[in-house]
């Protein structure tokens, strides 16, 4: 056997870095060091290095894939191993993009931990380090008496993995299901509390004789008295998510968590056509099982409060991996434009990517009112278009592509929006509010029919919430 020797350093300062590695020797294995940590989820399988690694290969053709988060290129080593002795390789990380000296810094809002991982205090050492993410969050959760290994670690800042370019926090998922697999009012992260909110799920996450009882929307007050972050999980699925929306108990929205869902955008933009200001996030969920982060913008150095109010004023992009830029009439996502109805808003759209990106779309109130498609791909560019102004609205931008990452998932990025103040409601925001209205509706024939409550009190304040929430939508029809 051959001891293969590998230090895995940045290309430009000359430092080592943590990163995930793929070895496969001339049988076409993979090979990894007894003890390490490895990759959890779909795609190709990886372990996670400090900088350093040893593995003993067969001798013969080996490949050597190093990764680290999504602003470096990967590397890719190949040699011909001898049949005895070490191999020494040292693996240089080039950056093909450093967005954190435009002010742009990524974060995870969404990771757990299951019953199932055995070394939770070495992985969570790695993971923000091996993705380069400036914000990781763990959060607690209950499913029934599984113990997930997250919930070992208690609510607030995680000293013990923090660091000056790496904050890591726990936070809570806040959870209910109709049925054990079938989501009821829906799941909601809670980040930077202080304190656990209580209950943590209800109904039968808990056991099959609890209530469904109190609804999330009292999750998300209990969370923002405390200067909580309220997010809505899983891509806008549950019956409660158009009403804590409509409510204003959002700051916002998480797509592509776990991964693609084709329902996500379309919640989302009738979210958004309703006059919701719901910033985009994302989080990957189930470990750290693909390359989703959200970017927020803080304009200079990594600063987690600032990061966080950021993240709260919507001055942030979505990807696994492009980087997206959008500028309408000198603002960017988060901000108002006032404008009038029959005017015109110059935008622009720039994007960078390793992998290449098939298709740019600029929309406005969910249409698709400029985009560019490559047959080929493109790694960088920029779309102009002028978008004549014809009702209030959102103008956002997004990227998708054919290619897919070492997680094996489609390579996209989304902007959050620019809002457009016209002095005009369009049919859009009509014909979203009749859409929720509906679903509220039979949201609410669930309730009365199949909901569980103790009292007739705890039933009858899950229907006014809703009725509550059901009524802004009818205001605006």
């Amino acid at each position: 056997m051959t001891k293969l020797a590998g230090v895995i350093i940045d290309e430009t300062t000359g430092e080592p870095v943590a990163a995930r590695v793929q070895v496969l020797d001339s049988r076409g294995v993979f090979i990894h060091p007894p003890n390490a940590i490895l990759k959890v989820g779909p795609g190709a399988p990886f372990f996670y290095s400090d900088g350093a690694f040893d593995v003993d290969i067969t001798r013969g053709p080996t490949q050597v894939i190093v990764e680290r988060g999504t602003e470096y290129a990967p590397a890719i080593v190949k040699l011909d191993a001898a049949p005895t002795g070490t191999e020494a390789v040292e693996i240089a990380l080039r950056r093909w993009s450093d967005l954190a000296q435009q002010g742009w810094h990524p974060g995870n809002t969404h990771i757990h931990y299951d019953e199932k991982e055995g070394r939770p205090d070495e992985r969570l050492q790695l993971d923000p380090r091996v993705e380069d993410l400036r914000m990781t969050a763990v959060s607690i959760l209950k499913r029934g008496e599984l113990e997930y290994a997250t919930n070992k670690y208690p609510i607030g800042v995680l000293t013990d993995f923090s660091s000056a370019h790496h904050h890591v926090q726990c936070g809570e998922e806040s959870r209910h299901n109709r049925e054990p697999w079938t989501i009821g009012y829906g799941h909601i992260m809670l980040l930077n509390i202080r304190n656990a909110v209580e209950p943590l799920s209800r109904g039968v996450l808990v056991d099959a004789f609890e209530p469904d009882y109190p609804p999330l929307s009292y999750a998300c007050d209990d969370a923002r008295r405390q200067g909580g972050l309220v997010i809505w999980c899983h891509n806008g699925q549950g019956m409660e998510a158009p009403v804590a929306a409509a409510l204003g108990k959002l700051d916002a929205f998480n797509l592509f968590d776990p991964s693609w869902n084709d329902a996500e955008y379309d919640i989302y933009y009738r979210m958004l056509n309703a006059g919701m200001r719901l910033p985009a996030s994302t989080g990957s969920d189930w470990y750290i099982s693909s390359a989703n982060r959200v970017y927020s913008y803080t304009g200079g150095a990594f600063d987690y409060e600032v990061w966080l109010q950021a993240l709260r004023e919507g001055r942030t992009f979505i990807t696994n991996g492009p980087a997206l830029h959008l500028d309408v009439d000198g603002q960017a996502p988060g901000s108002e434009i006032e404008s009038s109805v029959g005017s015109k808003l110059g935008a622009t759209v720039r994007w960078q990517s390793h992998y290449p990106v098939s298709r740019i779309d600029l929309l406005y109130n969910g249409n698709v009112v400029a985009c560019e498609a490559f047959k080929e791909g493109s790694t960088a560019g920029e779309l102009v278009a002028d978008i004549d102004v014809n009702a209030d609205g959102w103008i956002a931008a997004k990227a998708s592509s054919d290619a897919r990452d070492s997680f094996f998932q489609p390579v996209f990025a989304h902007t959050s929006p620019i809002y457009v103040k016209a002095g005009r409601h369009g049919e859009e925001k009509k014909a979203a509010a009749a859409w929720f209205d509906d679903r509220i509706e039979t949201s609410l024939e669930w309730v009365r029919a199949k909901g569980r409550f103790y009292t007739d009190r705890q039933r009858q304040e899950v229907v006014d919430l809703f009725r509550q929430g059901q009524q802004v939508y009818r205001d605006m029809m």
